[in-house]
């Protein structure tokens, strides 16, 4: 399958979603803008150009230039295409084996178990407060209709590889300031074994700042911002969705957006760019709608109905907040709830050659509880199971 979209720095990233978005058409059918190209065509392989001595020095001691980032302007994205008639030629003709890596003091260990489908749920009671003491057999788990056996369960707060993706459109150049002390919250409030890398869009995604757990290093990302332009949401959204399948740390992943209003730049649309996080097996989307000044009250309907799906479609949730002092307070909740998901194991009736997507259904009851709403993914690809089991753990340490 060709190369999809993938978060850059400062260099032209709208080319690379304007060839994604290319690409995507002519997956989902023909059109006359571009003619189709042959998916054997060999690629010549590039490595990441590192920033000279003497730019790191003068990018340490001016807080005001933009951070220095390796070239990432050549795609390597692993992930195959939705489409089991792209991935035909590459499929393995058996199923792969289990990996492990041997585990010592502050050393984490790689463990694989590819052919089990995973879930990241968060539950949540009636009055939308996390419920964090369930069982496994309070949870009851369908694919594709037909009930499934859990296998694994766990409760625990796993560190997560997090996009936070920040409007950088005009509109937001008073609301920049809040908006950069609530992203810190956040992170404060995770955990601290988190990765996080910092975009900044507005016609254009920029990556201005790499997968960290710096503060410092954020907080000098998310001060890199023009405030002008127009805005490429899902461009941007696509885009972080490839940096996470490239670079993430943990397999665990997420992102959070923050914007303002509807999007009116991206060369994708809606549709593919829920296609493409859903076919990285991915990032769980969270989405702060801070539309409560908007001009127009057609298109904050249209905005709130984009980061809903975005959300709703990847087992997120999208929040609209009545004024920029609630963002800083909905941050920190995001953090809680990413913290207090469970993850809940099942063995697939279906091997995992056998391509199509596969959708999946999880509820939970418990007494004393009333009704309770599960978030997760809707569904997943079988190509996904190997990134969904790289479950990396932290080795035992009698002084963490």
């Amino acid at each position: 399958m060709p190369a999809m979209t993938s978060v850059v720095t400062r260099s032209f990233l709208w080319n690379l979603a304007r060839w994604n978005f290319a690409i995507v058409l002519l997956i989902a059918a023909p059109v006359a803008l571009a003619p189709a190209q042959s998916s054997t065509a060999a690629q010549s392989p590039s490595s990441i150009t590192a920033p000279s001595a003497a730019a790191q020095v003068q990018s340490s001691s001016d807080y005001t230039r933009r951070e220095i980032q390796p070239d990432l302007s050549v795609d390597r994205d692993p992930v195959r295409s939705p489409d089991p008639a792209a991935n035909a030629a590459v499929l393995p003709a058996t199923p792969a084996t289990a990996t492990s890596v041997a585990k010592s003091s502050n050393i984490y260990t790689l463990h694989e178990s590819v052919d089990e489908v995973l879930l990241n749920c968060t539950v949540l009671d009636e009055k939308g407060r996390v419920v964090t003491d369930l069982k496994p057999s309070n949870f009851r788990v369908w694919e594709d209709g037909a009930p499934q056996t859990i296998t694994s369960f766990q409760h625990e707060d796993a560190p997560v590889s997090m996009g936070i993706l920040v409007d950088d459109s005009g509109s937001m150049r008073f609301k920049r300031p809040a908006v950069q002390v609530a992203a810190l919250d956040m992170v404060r409030e995770s955990n601290p074994r988190d990765m996080e890398f910092i975009v900044n869009f507005s016609d254009r995604a920029w990556l201005d700042q790499g997968f960290t757990s710096n503060l410092s290093a954020l907080e000098r990302g998310l001060s890199h911002y023009d405030a002008r332009g127009t805005t490429a949401i899902y461009d941007a959204v696509a885009a972080s969705a490839d940096q996470l399948s490239k670079g993430a740390k943990w397999p665990k992943q997420a992102l959070l957006i923050i914007t303002d209003g509807d999007d009116n730049a991206s060369h994708l649309t809606l549709q593919h760019t829920v296609e493409r996080v859903q076919a990285l097996g991915g990032p769980v989307v969270y989405a702060i709608g801070m539309l409560y000044d908007a001009e127009s009250p057609r298109e904050a309907a249209s905005a709130r109905s984009a980061l809903e799906t975005l959300a709703d479609d990847t087992g997120g949730l999208a929040f609209f907040p009545g004024s920029v002092d609630e963002v800083d307070p909905i941050a920190r909740g995001v953090a809680r709830d990413i913290r207090n998901q469970y993850t809940i194991g099942y063995h697939s009736p279906r091997s995992a050659l056998v391509g199509g997507y596969r959708t999946v259904h999880v509820e939970a009851q418990a007494p004393g509880h009333g009704r309770l709403t599960v978030r997760t993914r809707h569904g997943y690809y079988p190509q996904q199971l190997r990134q969904m089991n790289s479950v990396v753990e932290a080795a035992t340490d009698s002084h963490p």
